[in-house]
């Protein structure tokens, strides 16, 4: 399992790549692998809020559907469309399809995140 050590994540498996006061969020290469062939992604809109802990959307799978729960709050300022027409890019490469780009509403919740080396002792 590949873990990048310029992101954060959840203990829910997404990932946060922060850029300023906006956060790109996805899911993990372990995450990916347990889900198996990614299907079709459900995504917020834009300009939607997202709250930390809750669900923004699913992922589904040949195997099974999963909720993303976010790991920060923000406002959604963009989602990826390429997953519309190509989901299966999240298998492919998962951290470089993210899913959604929030403007974090409170930084402080980074704080609650795990380092790359606190996430791959977790697994």
């Amino acid at each position: 399992m590949k873990v990048l050590e310029n992101l954060k994540y959840s203990s829910d498996h997404e990932w946060v790549k922060v850029e300023g006061e906006f956060a790109f969020i996805g899911i993990t290469d372990f995450a990916q692998d347990q889900l198996g062939e990614v299907l079709f992604v459900e995504m917020p809109e834009v300009e939607d809020e997202i709250e930390k802990g809750s669900d923004f959307g699913v992922v589904e799978s040949s195997k099974v559907a999963s909720d993303l729960v976010s790991p920060i709050s923000g406002e959604v300022v963009q989602i990826n469309e390429n997953l519309e027409d190509a989901p299966e890019s999240i298998n492919e490469d998962p951290y470089g399809s993210w899913i959604v780009k929030i403007k974090m509403s409170d930084v402080s919740e980074l704080d609650d995140l795990l380092s790359a080396t606190d996430y791959e002792a977790s697994l």
